[in-house]
């Protein structure tokens, strides 16, 4: 009997969704950094074998808005409660087990499993673990824990069983040789943002969005224009650099990513435009693919 579902990965900023998504799927579907809030949308990554189709869902990390963009991101979130067959919380050995507890709580009300997956354990020791299992088995009692280390990859092949074991006997969700719902120039405009997180400082990442103006596809080479948004004058100047260094490290480093994630050659242009407070705009938020209330 073949199974099928959705998996969807929860949990606090910057403990490792990204990164765990990426190695359960198998691809670098969710752009990995060492920032909080990377994500911006639920992205979804599907795991397909002879027997299971495992569509995981990656989500933003969990926050207490302070302007539009965060109250999207924090629907994002809370919508993968909604709709999930198995859910991974993921925390780390860092985060304590009050950190947004009015979500915590909208977990522990949900009738399905949940896995709680206490990753980075390569940064403590036994005792510290072993004290932080038994914190979150009190915190939440009907998850089951597990601990492991996604970058180092350990304890992930046994997460990857017990998803395959807890999905319902199902006909698969979607073609068995697509790795995501998102199309191409959604992944062009994640890797050149992820670009953007790894070389600036302070504000500047999150006050970015990325669009993919044009993607003109051949058989063995691919044309893209992009433009940069940012809210001020400033941060443009910022983003372009002196004589226009930091704007062409970012491309240049975009189109080496995005030669390895396409398989073809990249012709990658990209501008920067200033679009004031875009963060808290309905408007700018929708045109840039968010969910409003």
């Amino acid at each position: 009997m073949h199974k099928a579902g959705f998996v969807n990965i929860v949990g606090n900023p910057n403990v490792g969704k990204s990164t765990l998504m990426n190695i359960l799927v198998g691809e670098k579907i969710s752009v990995a950094t060492f920032k909080a809030q990377t994500t911006r949308h639920r992205i979804m990554g599907i795991y397909n074998d002879e027997e299971v189709q495992i569509v995981f869902s990656d989500t933003p990390g969990v926050l207490k808005p302070n302007y539009k963009l965060q109250e999207s991101m924090l629907a994002f979130s809370e919508s993968a409660l909604s709709d999930a067959d198995v859910l991974l919380y993921v925390t780390d050995v860092v985060e304590t087990t009050d950190k947004h507890g009015d979500f915590i709580d909208k977990v522990k009300q949900l009738d399905i499993p949940v896995l709680l997956l206490i990753n980075k354990i390569d940064l403590s020791d036994q005792k510290g673990v072993e004290r932080l299992v038994a914190e979150w088995h009190e915190a939440m009692p009907s998850a089951e824990i597990i601990s492991l280390s996604a970058m180092a990859k350990f304890n992930t092949d046994y997460v990857m069983k017990r998803v395959k074991e807890l999905l319902p006997d199902s006909p698969p969700y979607f073609d068995k040789d697509q790795l995501t719902d998102k199309p191409a120039r959604f992944f062009v405009s994640e890797i050149i943002r992820g670009k953007i997180l790894l070389y600036y400082d302070k504000e500047i990442p999150y006050s970015v969005e990325v669009v993919v103006e044009s993607f003109k596809e051949t058989d063995k080479h691919i044309s893209i224009n992009a433009v940069i948004y940012v809210e001020r004058d400033s941060q443009k100047g910022i983003i372009i650099g002196k004589q226009g260094r930091a704007l062409k490290k970012v491309a240049s480093e975009a189109r080496k990513d995005l030669e390895r994630f396409f398989e073809k050659s990249i012709y990658l242009e990209i501008f920067v435009k200033v679009d004031k407070d875009w963060r808290n705009s309905d408007s700018e938020l929708r045109n840039f693919g968010y969910k409003l209330e």
